[in-house]
């Protein structure tokens, strides 16, 4: 979530302890059970604000606080973002109807460590462009965590997102990234989506960070709503779809921090 404005390339990536992962693994549960939650209760004729005003409650009664609440001034619990808005939407008054996609990101503090995760659901029945769309996205981020390996380039992500993204006629959204988290909110290194020229810095175990594709049915290019500072749309007016899971590398491989104990 919020992944705007800030730049990771000169930073070292921090490498976590234990006693780090275990709080991050903690909160990552959190933002888990929070997005599991706003799925059981998105439906149509619900307003974003109204959905987000559950997300606050649910955070806060299970002692954590919204991440994204006065991060940079920006002022709800979580972004949500509906058909052809990529991220960061500010919930609003506008309510949810048949045949949209949402995408619902939310990120937890808990115990001062964070957890952040984004998925994209349907409200009733979908439109087969969109359906594809999503099943799209979700198996981009599930190629993307599958390249998590100590000791691989960290451009290996992108590149298996993009290919599989390209090879089923969409786009990846390349001006906005997944980022270190953890620790702070965002943190080095900066994870592309894109197939970068560059194989990028290697992954080290104890590396946590965010993969979580924006996938396109048009043009890759965004657009940022100046009046609001945040809203980012596509730039031809499709639909948008996003995944994101917020993982640690591991000695042999990585672990999904952000799945939900609450089902």
């Amino acid at each position: 979530g919020l992944e705007r404005s800030f730049n990771m390339h000169n930073q070292a990536v921090l490498v976590k302890t234990p006693e780090q992962i275990a709080g991050i693994r903690k909160s990552s549960i959190l933002a888990a059970n929070t997005l599991q939650f706003a799925k059981k209760q998105i439906k149509a004729g619900m307003t974003s604000e109204e959905l987000d005003d559950l997300i606050y409650e649910y955070i806060t009664k299970h002692n954590g606080i919204p991440a994204t609440l006065g991060y940079m001034n920006y002022p709800k619990s979580s972004c949500i973002s509906i058909n052809e808005v990529v991220c960061h939407g500010i919930p609003d008054q506008t309510a949810f109807k048949e045949g949209d996609i949402v995408k619902v990101d939310i990120a937890t503090i808990l115990d001062g460590y964070y957890g952040d995760n984004c998925a994209t659901f349907s409200i009733g029945q979908i439109s087969n462009e969109a359906q594809e769309l999503i099943d799209i996205t979700k198996r981009c981020l599930e190629l993307g965590i599958d390249e998590v390996q100590p000791g691989q380039p960290l451009n290996n992500i992108g590149k298996a997102i993009t290919n599989y993204a390209q090879f089923k006629q969409h786009s990846v959204v390349y001006e906005y990234a997944g980022h270190g988290v953890g620790c702070e909110f965002h943190e080095a290194p900066n994870v592309s989506h894109a197939a970068l020229r560059i194989p990028g810095p290697i992954m080290q175990p104890g590396w946590v960070f965010t993969i979580e594709p924006m996938i396109n049915t048009g043009v890759p290019k965004t657009m940022l709503n100046e009046a609001d500072g945040w809203t980012v749309s596509t730039a031809d007016g499709n639909l948008s779809a996003q995944f994101e899971h917020t993982i640690l590398v591991t000695e042999n491989g990585h672990e999904i921090l952000t799945i939900p104990t609450e089902i």
